[in-house]
This record gives structure tokens, C-alpha cells and sequence, in this order.
């Protein structure tokens, strides 16, 4: 048994499972005390797992693990815990760790708490023909005091039940108070009448909310608090405020925040003078996934800068050699084939990181691979043309979220037809995705030891047999025993051996 002032305070009571191979504080300790760290979980895609170095901490496959081999997390999570509350050993709960808010601040900005003091009725709400309390626009502000505690004529009122001298409260409402309702107000802004009307309930919930990951607990926490108050009190109808969430990060200039105080901002107006805004803007959504801190690098706004260069060049080097002949699938070598593919994959990929899984990084450094393969095409085969007028038109589409002037100006060179606004989201060929071949990564316990390729129709059985023949994983086989083989389609397979 170890003792320590290991587990935070704030993470509850009761038993806590210390995990040393998937959780970095416990790997720390473990390695700390030099305890053994055995691997429980494992990659699923082509990642590598070494815990010498650090906690593997991504979700995967359980290795290691009995009867539970093999299952992915969701899946092993149900099962483990249906097995505890069928043996009678736990049951799932929820943990809350909500304490008590104190909404009151001793300042002048702020809703004023519709309150009165009597020293006869105690605390005496303000009746609701007098709401709303109006803050005084006339103060003087001396010291660091609200100004309001120095105006009797704010705060001398009577009591609403007595009649008898009372106090009004000058404590001002915590600013969450307002700003945790907001959405719903500029919904219905023009009403003087009403707090909220059916223009609100109209547009709630907000389809998406993007903020700053200083909002994502308290704000967020609050703004559904209101929200289902509102909704109590027949205002909306929606139950939650917002339907999906993006936290974007902060951006870091030699590892620490910006900020005035410590001179390391960076003028985003200098660098759109120099390189322009499409230039900016693309490398501040490449260098890093939204929910990230940026770390801003002058050499990485100049990268940003030349493969906006080199996407000019090659449609102009394509538009200079006039128009592209007609799509002739029967025609197309595997090359083009290929090239066509790889454009197919990228339009359904860059749809889906801008839709569903909002990485705009991974769909610029798509489109990036993309144009590397457009760049490749033999520029005197007509088919080969063909392919690229068809590319280049979708890296138009693709990229004008991103980078709207250049592809403004890229869109009537190749073609295009009326507003770019106005054209329609590329579609996925699915004969293009087609392949006669798939490669296929092999591992042993979660580690990458072989790469196969196999016919896209192989069975299971098939894809087993070719991934146990391989030298490198026959190397990590001797002495052990295969205890399962797990094939995920299309992807990986993972043998399971000890």
C-alpha cells in the first residue's frame, strides 16, 4: 500500500483506480517508485504506444484484459460495468460537483439586485411595475467604492409592505447574470415590451456556439441554468441553449499567452499588409486544431503565404494552356485514377472535418496533399488534364471557407459559373473511391510490425492468414500465444498475444 498526496481533493471520494499505463499522473508515480506499468489498452489506428516514454491515454482496443480482449471503449465500458452491478460488486452513477453560487458584487457596472432592506420585513423583493431597477447614469467615482453606496437618493427608497424607510440593495448581480442569457436576447433585441418573445423561442437553441475555453465551464454551466429557467417560465421551449460546442484556444507567442502587458502581441495588420488576410487566416486555422493553443511562428504565416503561391501558379499554369478536354472515365490510366481518388477521399474528408468532426486543420493539410498530387499529372495527357480541371475546381470550393479572395479570383479563371457563394458543395464520386488494393497495417499487442496489401474483397479469414505470415510479426510471435485476432476492415489488424 502506498501512501501520498496523490489524488486531487477536488476529484471526490470514495476508491480511485490508478491505471499507470493509460493516465500521465499515475505513469508519473509508477515511474516515480518504480512500480510495474502494464498495457491494458492499444492503439486502434497506426499509432505507436510506448510506455516507456509516457501514459498511452487515447481511447482503443483493451489488451491484457481477459475476457474483455478486444473490445473498443464504449463497448468495454458497458460490459465491465454490467459485469460489476450483475455480480453485485458497483453500479454506474453520476457524480456532481456543484457548490453553492454567490451572484452578488460589490460594484457599480452591473444588474442591480431587485431588493429592499427593511429593518422591520428583512429582505423585501422590488414589485414587479417598479422592475427594472435603473442604475443612476450621474456618479461620481471616487476611490475604488461603487459610487451607488455614496447616493442616498439611489438607495433611500420605503418598504413595499410597510411602507415604513427602507434601503435599497446596492450590490450589483454577478455579470454571468447577463451574459449567461444573451443569445436569447438578441433574438427579439427590438422588443421594449417583453424580456423575451417568439422570436427568441424561434431561434433557440443556438445551432453553434463557438468560445473561448475561459467560457467552457462557468458561462456555459450558467447559460444552461437560465436556459431551463426560461424554459420553466414558458419563454422557450428548447431545453438546452446551444446544440454544439467548439472551444477554440488561445494564441501563444514563445510558449506564453499574448498579451499587452508582456509585448509579445503580433499585429495581425502588419502581416495582412505584407502576405494579405487569406494568407493569415489560413495559417491561423492550419497551425493547429481549433480546440489548441496556436503557437504563432512568423516562419509558419510565410509557409502559409507560399503554398497559396503555388496553387496560383498551377492553375495558371493550367488555365494558360486553354481549355480542358471532356472526363473520359473508360480513358483514365492508374495514375489518373489514382489522382482522381485521392480528390474524391479529400472532398468526402475535408466535408467531414468541416461538418462533423470541425479539425480545419487536417482539411487544409488535405487539400495540401491534394494539390502535391495534382501537381504530379502529366500536363501533355488530355485525360490527365481532364483530372486536374476537375481538382482544381473542387480545391476552389474546398479551400473558399478558408481563404475566400484567392478563390474568388481562382473560380472565374477555371470556369467557374456565376458567384462562388452561389455554387454548390462538391460531390464525392463513389465509383472514383473504388481500389482493386488496400494496405493494411498489422500489429502485435497495439505496436505497428508489418504493412500488408490485399485485395479490397479479401474476407476476413484471408486478411488473418496474410497478416500472420509476415516475417516481422512472426518474429514477435515465437515464445507466446496468439490469444485473439482482431481485423478491423480497411484499417488494421491486431493480434493479441502473450
Amino acid at each position: 500500500m502506498w501512501v501520498a498526496n496523490f489524488v486531487l481533493m477536488t476529484y471526490g471520494s470514495g476508491a480511485v483506480m490508478s491505471v499507470p499505463g493509460h493516465d500521465q499522473r499515475d505513469w508519473e508515480f509508477a515511474t516515480k517508485y518504480q512500480l510495474p506499468i502494464k498495457q491494458v489498452v492499444a492503439p486502434t489506428a497506426e499509432e505507436t504506444c510506448d510506455l516507456s516514454t509516457s501514459a498511452f491515454t487515447d481511447k482503443g482496443l483493451l489488451v491484457n484484459s481477459g475476457e474483455f480482449d478486444g473490445l473498443e471503449f464504449e463497448a468495454a465500458f458497458s460490459a465491465i460495468a454490467d459485469r460489476l452491478e450483475g455480480e453485485n460488486k458497483g453500479r454506474r452513477t453520476v457524480n456532481f460537483r456543484l457548490r453553492d453560487w454567490g451572484v452578488s458584487r460589490q460594484r457599480y457596472w452591473g444588474a442591480p439586485i431587485p431588493i429592499i432592506n427593511c429593518d422591520s420585513c428583512g429582505a423585501v423583493p422590488v414589485p414587479e411595475q417598479d422592475l427594472p431597477v435603473i442604475l443612476p447614469a450621474d456618479v461620481e467615482f471616487e476611490g475604488v467604492g461603487s459610487p451607488i453606496k455614496k447616493m442616498p437618493s439611489f438607495y433611500e427608497t420605503s418598504c413595499p409592505s410597510c411602507k415604513g424607510p427602507a434601503t435599497r440593495e446596492t450590490d450589483t448581480f454577478d455579470t454571468f447574470m447577463e451574459s449567461s442569457w444573451y443569445y436569447a436576447r438578441y433574438a427579439c433585441a427590438g422588443n421594449d415590451q417583453a424580456m423575451l418573445d417568439s422570436e427568441a423561442d424561434y431561434w433557440a437553441p443556438v445551432d453553434q456556439y463557438v468560445g473561448g475555453i475561459e467560457h467552457a465551464i462557468l458561462h456555459l454551466l450558467y447559460a444552461r441554468f437560465f436556459h431551463k429557467l426560461m424554459r420553466d417560465e414558458g419563454l422557450v421551449t428548447s431545453s438546452e441553449p446551444f446544440k454544439r460546442l467548439l472551444t477554440q484556444g488561445m494564441v501563444l507567442k514563445d510558449g506564453a499567452k499574448m498579451s499587452k502587458s508582456k509585448g509579445n502581441t503580433v499585429d495581425p495588420q502588419a502581416l495582412i499588409d505584407s502576405y494579405g488576410a487569406d494568407t493569415v487566416r489560413l495559417f491561423s486555422m492550419f497551425a493547429a486544431p481549433p480546440e489548441q493553443s496556436l503557437e504563432w511562428s512568423d516562419s509558419g504565416v510565410e509557409g502559409a503565404n507560399r503554398f497559396l503561391k503555388r496553387l496560383w501558379k498551377l492553375v495558371s499554369t493550367h488555365v494558360a494552356l486553354g481549355s480542358a478536354p471532356a472526363l473520359d472515365m473508360a480513358q483514365l490510366d492508374d495514375a489518373q485514377k489514382a489522382a482522381r481518388r485521392k480528390l474524391h477521399e479529400t472532398i468526402a474528408k475535408v466535408g467531414d472535418d468541416y461538418g462533423r468532426r470541425q479539425t480545419f486543420n487536417t482539411a487544409i493539410a488535405a487539400v495540401m496533399e491534394l494539390c502535391n498530387e495534382l501537381g504530379k499529372l502529366d500536363s501533355d495527357s488530355a485525360q490527365s488534364r481532364a483530372v486536374l480541371d476537375e481538382g482544381l475546381r473542387a480545391v476552389t470550393l474546398l479551400l473558399n471557407p478558408i481563404v475566400p479572395h484567392i478563390c474568388h479570383e481562382l473560380w472565374p479563371l477555371l470556369g467557374g459559373r456565376g458567384e462562388l457563394l452561389d455554387a454548390p458543395w462538391p460531390a464525392v464520386d463513389e465509383a472514383a473511391l473504388t481500389r482493386d488494393s488496400i494496405d493494411i497495417v498489422v500489429q502485435v499487442n497495439g505496436k505497428v510490425r508489418a504493412r500488408i496489401s490485399v485485395a479490397a474483397d479479401a474476407d476476413k479469414a484471408a486478411v488473418e492468414g496474410l497478416a500472420l505470415e509476415q516475417d516481422n510479426v512472426q518474429r514477435f510471435l515465437e515464445g507466446v500465444t496468439v490469444r485473439k485476432v482482431i481485423v478491423v476492415p480497411g484499417k488494421l489488424v491486431n493480434i493479441v498475444a502473450n
